[in-house]
């Protein structure tokens, strides 16, 4: 047997000793940059004779119009590039300024016990943390059966039928709790009533989101007064309360359903081991966070909301909701269900703009609660409980006045002077909350220990019962009639890998199931996939950053003030803006964030008519439906046949509405992956009307370094971090979208009434006045590190370099493909941006072979499919990144033309149009071993249909590294028809 070298393997294409000269030593400045970028020089020669140009900035003085491209001095307030070692000694002495100290500030962030065999294999593991959003469910099944966990846990957990595979926070899910009411409620009233002790951040995200589209909130003490009168659509309670105290909300959640109203319930998932549930409450749905299920703090994010509602609420879910449905042997699949509720299909009639999940971090939750199990989970609580009880009864018995409430993991403590108490506490290592100037809380979590409590009684009772007497036990406090009798988390899956090995080999077995960028290219349109470097997520990891809770003190948290800061001042030089807001945690959020801006200005003005936004019938879904969140009447723009905004239809659009114009949003480069033209003549239209510009930052990855939103009219930006700046995908989440705008505009850009102010000395973040987006002031701070590194070894050198290599990759593979799939839409001289649009429809006229056909084939040579059917219908959006080299480049643009050859041998009739390998991609293993082969084509073409290599070698590498993917083409319609989102019995697996 010959062993196939191992450089025959890898897709890096052949270096010669002149390329490899150049390139510089490992510590070098430069060093990170040439890493990032796959394509060396002499592939970048080769590549740009394809494409007719000499250089890269010849490439780019073609692509980019003149009138917005800058070539020199763009960017000017960026440090020079670090290596690697440097960036990460700056981040050492950033994350020196932060202090950890023992956290019972409470209000939904809990200190938390990450097991270690989570954080390896989940948290840290490629395979994880590098994939995209299962929109090819064949190649998801891993993170789909992991999500399925996720929604089998809170539906057990909060009593209910169904649970969406997350959300982005608990507030922006008690927002979406009460829009999901507002639609479903037979009552006819714009009111919606507010528990008193709901989580402060949550009331304050509710209420700049209720304002903006009508709704009257109310706020009540509903444990002391019930109910206030008059008609309501719905009413949020917080189970266990923000003061901690545990009541029975039942007569309140009937007394709601009496009037018509649906009854929303913010739940603990830790403390519903041990109360009665939501669901057998009476409530309609439950809202909440799994931050406490082996998440970190992380100054705030990035965690994982949730949502469960009752039968027959399903197809009201917002976000991600993962059903099973069969592949094309009857055999159980995983999928996400409901596709017809994304934004890019209903687009301003969609009922939520949030288009994605936070599915890493769901994922770690769920497989918390695989590992701990439901006996595991209900010791941790018992054990937090104990806790609470005994620093009660300790403080009770030293003289301290502890409040008379049922609790879980909250008490409240009255105290002489609670400034003084704080302080106090803080310099003994422990965060407290300050209630109000008498009062004190202290919340408990798994982390909490005795001699945490002992340190707190001493505090508290500041002598006045002299030394602390340790309590063994405490009275648990929670009310007889709401502790739970029903069973949880039953499924076996969540009673079989208890211990560590079983739990390494499932997390192992569920990533070998995925494809992510650890086994190759991802091209996916719109998305952004390039290399998430190993150094850029070392400081994720970090307690420094990871253990800090958002509220703790400024001086606590200095470290990362001055690091937030300083992405956000880095952010507004590469986008010519003059504030960045980083609070938004997913480019929906960014988007709103912008809007709401924009509103705010304009009613600052006095100009409270101009509501509407003008959008281009090209842009994302996502665009339309945050307009609509933001209050404002959605006017479509057409596009031309080159798929640039039609400007005699903008002219006539901005004439019609001059009066009430509000904004334009529009992507550049255009949704069609074009730099148009005449982007300097539709600002300027929707300026001397009176409207601002909103600019999408979703393609940026294409101007960094070139061209800046706010040099050419863009008055507001979202960006998105987890595309242009390297933060990882996450299987569909985490992400940060922050939000840039010019300085008339940054004062209405998002706060937060905990923000902390930086230190004196220390450069922190932005202060703004407007509406806050997220619950903690800086979104997802941990993981911003990631864009900081990544920013910080580039330099503004390495960013320019990166957006040159990004279109050059996509003008390459549009030079290669362009005779076999024409490319929809070109700019100036023929060339795209940093992605192109392969048009199929021509393909499927001639042969009947279809875009789902296309992309399931490319899964049996190895890859994920490139984005399906958007911008336009029948088409696949190529997006190669800056990151991948020109050998794996160069395997996809092969795997494509082979495809194409084999569409061809279906349209001549040498295979039939109903079986040949195209129609029945992919093929699994089992499928090409079974005993019956009754296709027309030979399975040696079903499994391996690499031919040859761009060298002329047999077989490529996928040959022996081939992904073999562990279902078939999935049945969609049936899932949707036949709505199952819990873990299905073993039993159907077994055939």
């Amino acid at each position: 047997m010959t062993i196939q070298p191992f450089e025959d393997l890898r897709t890096t294409q052949p270096q010669d000793a002149a390329d490899l000269a150049v390139r510089p030593a490992l510590g070098a400045p430069d060093a990170f940059r040439r890493r990032h970028i796959g394509t060396t020089a002499d592939a970048q020669e080769r590549m740009l004779a394809a494409v007719g140009v000499a250089s890269t900035d010849e490439l780019m003085a073609r692509a980019v119009p003149a009138a917005i491209r800058q070539d020199e001095d763009l960017v000017t307030g960026l440090p020079p590039a670090a290596s690697e070692r440097e960036a990460l000694a700056e981040l050492r002495r950033l994350a020196a300024r932060n202090t950890v100290r023992t956290s019972l500030i409470g209000l939904g962030y809990s200190g938390t016990v990450t097991p270690a065999v989570i954080q390896r294999n989940v948290l840290e593991n490629p395979s994880w943390y590098t994939a995209y959003t299962p929109y090819q469910p064949e190649i998801s099944q891993g993170r789909l059966e992991a999500l399925l966990n996720f929604q089998t846990a809170v539906a057990d957990l909060t009593g209910l039928t169904t649970a969406n595979a997350s959300m982005l926070d608990e507030a922006t899910a008690v927002v979406e709790g009460m829009l999901l009411a507002r639609r479903a409620s037979r009552a006819r009233t714009a009111r919606f009533v507010v528990d008193a002790d709901a989580l402060p951040q949550t009331k304050a995200v509710l209420a700049g989101r209720a304002e903006a589209v009508g709704i009257e909130l109310l706020e009540a003490d509903l444990a002391g007064d019930g109910l206030p009168e008059g008609d309501l659509f719905g009413v949020l309670v917080q189970y266990p309360g923000a003061s901690g105290r545990v009541w029975d909300p039942t007569a309140v959640i009937e007394a709601a359903k009496a009037r018509g109203a649906l009854a929303a319930v913010a739940a603990d998932l830790l403390a519903m081991t041990l109360l009665t549930p939501p669901g057998e409450l009476g409530a309609d749905v439950a809202v909440g966070s799994s931050q406490r299920f082996g998440v970190p703090m992380a100054m705030g994010g990035p965690h994982a909301g949730f949502m469960a509602v009752r039968a027959g609420l399903e197809r009201q879910l917002p976000g991600r909701l993962v059903g099973v449905s069969k592949d094309a042997d009857g055999a159980p699949a995983y999928r996400l269900s409901l596709q017809a509720r994304e934004q890019h299909i209903r687009r301003e009639k969609a009922t939520s703009n949030i288009c994605t999940a936070q599915v890493l971090l769901a994922v770690m939750a769920s497989m918390y609660a695989v590992y701990h199990g439901p006996a595991g989970l209900k010791r941790i609580a018992e054990h937090v409980h104990a806790t609470a009880s005994r620093a009660a009864s300790m403080l009770r018995a030293a003289g301290a006045r502890v409040h008379e409430q049922p609790f879980f993991d909250t008490i409240l403590v009255d105290v002489a002077d609670a400034d003084a108490a704080l302080a106090a506490a803080r310099d003994r290592g422990l965060w407290l909350r300050r209630v109000d100037a008498g009062t004190v809380g202290a919340s408990f979590d798994e982390t909490t220990d005795d001699a945490v409590v002992g340190v707190l009684v001493e505090v508290l009772a500041d002598g006045r019962g002299g030394e602390p007497v340790f309590v063994a036990g405490g009275a648990a406090t929670l009310p007889v009639q709401l502790l739970r009798t029903s069973e949880y988390l039953a499924h076996p899956v969540f009673n079989s890998f208890h211990s560590e090995t079983g739990m390494m080999r499932y997390l192992k077995y569920l990533a070998d199931l995925d494809y992510a960028l650890d086994r190759g290219m991802i091209p996916l349109g719109s998305c952004t996939m390039k290399l998430n470097a190993a150094t850029e997520m070392a400081a994720v990891t970090w307690p420094e950053f990871g253990d800090l809770h958002p509220f703790a003190p400024a001086e606590d948290v200095a470290g990362s003030l001055e690091l937030i800061g300083q992405l956000e001042s880095w952010l507004a030089d590469l986008t010519g803006y003059d504030a960045v807001s980083l609070q938004p945690n997913a480019g929906s959020q960014g988007e709103l964030a912008g809007l709401l801006a924009i509103r705010g200005y304009h009613r600052a003005n006095g100009d409270d008519a101009r509501t509407v936004c003008l959008i281009p019938s090209s842009a994302h879904g996502t665009n339309a439906a945050s307009a609509v969140l933001a209050g404002l009447k959605v006017v479509v723009v057409a596009c031309d046949e080159l798929g640039n905004v039609d400007l005699d239809d903008l002219r006539a659009k901005v004439a019609t509405h001059a009066d009430e114009l509000a904004a334009l949003m529009i992507t550049y480069p255009s949704t069609h992956g074009v730099y148009e033209h005449e982007v300097r003549a539709v600002t300027d239209a929707v300026h001397a009307a009176g409207g601002q510009v909103y600019i999408d930052g979703a393609n940026l990855n294409a101007l960094v370094g070139r061209a800046r939103f706010g040099d050419f009219g863009g008055d507001v930006s979202h960006l998105n971090l987890h595309k242009t700046f390297c933060i990882p995908h996450g299987g569909g989440g985490p992400g940060v979208g922050p939000v840039a705008a010019k300085a008339h505009l940054a004062p209405h850009l998002p706060s937060h009434p905990f923000a902390q102010e930086a230190p004196e000395g220390v450069r922190g973040p932005g202060r703004f006045g407007g509406t806050p987006v997220s619950a903690a002031p800086f979104g997802s701070p941990g993981i911003l590190p990631i864009s900081w590194s990544y920013v910080r070894m580039m330099g503004a050198d390495g960013l320019r370099e990166a957006t040159d290599a990004a279109v050059l990759a996509a003008n390459y593979v549009a030079a290669r493909l362009g005779d076999a799939y024409p490319v929809l839409y070109r700019g100036d001289g023929g060339l795209v941006a940093h992605e192109c649009i392969l048009d199929l429809r021509p393909l499927t006229a001639e042969t009947g072979v279809t875009v789902d056909d296309v992309a399931k084939r490319l899964i049996d040579h190895g890859f994920h499919a490139p984005t399906m059917s958007f911008p336009v219908p029948g088409t696949l959006m190529v997006e190669p990144t800056e990151s991948e080299d020109l050998g794996e480049i160069d395997r996809f643009v092969d795997a494509m033309l082979a495809i194409r050859a084999e569409a061809d041998r279906v349209g001549s009739g040498e295979w039939p149009a109903d079986d040949n390998p195209l129609r029945n991609a992919p093929h699994t293993a089992r499928a090409v071993t079974d005993t019956v082969w009754p296709h027309a084509y030979s399975r040696e073409v079903a499994a391996y249909p690499f031919e040859s290599s761009r060298h002329g070698e047999a077989r490529l590498r996928s040959v022996r590294g081939k992904y073999w993917p562990p279902v078939r083409r999935i049945d969609q319609a049936y899932g949707d028809r036949n709505l199952v989102c819990a873990c299905p019995p073993p039993g159907a697996f077994e055939d």
